[in-house]
């Protein structure tokens, strides 16, 4: 994949004060990381840029749209993803960046002689970050799963025909 300039500031040619940069990403922004989970991807990132002198602070809000694969049935569904992440990056001395340790990680350092920001992996953090940790399909409007039915029913079938687990045996035993 060739080299994209879409995710660099410039940060030297802009003024003090706040400035709005906003991105479209979708399945080709994530080739250059590792694969996510997730297709279809149709986020929308705006990044609010505070600059000040020697420090500027991040604002990233996530919002839009991916396809994942249901945990529960393993039907793919479409899912929102939405979140907001502050970051501040501070402009230190060459020589002291590659000292700092990611101790804060609400805090980035880059160098003085450093002319551009590429925000593309905390772009690339922030939306895998934003996608929850249990893929389900949300409910319908009157509370109903809308996973698949027939595979709910073989997992029901299968938990209603499975042989008690050691668990059980074990609490059996301490009532007992």
């Amino acid at each position: 994949m060739k080299h994209s300039r879409e995710f660099e500031i410039a940060f030297v040619g802009l003024k003090p004060g706040n400035h709005v940069f906003n991105y479209s990403v979708d399945d080709r922004f994530f080739e250059k990381f590792e694969n996510p989970e997730f297709k279809n991807a149709q986020i929308d990132v705006k990044l609010d840029f505070d600059k000040k002198n020697g420090i500027f602070l991040l604002h990233f809000s996530i919002n839009g749209k991916i396809l994942i694969p249901c945990d529960r049935c393993g039907d793919e569904f479409e899912m929102v993803v939405w979140d907001e992440f502050e970051l501040v990056v501070k402009v230190i001395e060459d020589e002291l960046v590659a000292k700092k340790t990611e101790e804060d990680a609400e805090i980035a350092y880059i160098g003085r002689s450093e002319s551009i920001l590429d925000v593309s992996t905390w772009i690339y953090e922030f939306i895998i970050l934003s996608v929850p940790m249990q893929h389900i399909h949300p409910d319908d409007p009157q509370g109903k799963s809308t996973c698949n039915q027939k595979a709910l029913d073989i997992l029901n079938q299968q938990q209603s025909d499975a042989s008690p687990t050691i668990w059980d045996h074990l609490k059996n035993k301490i009532n007992n």
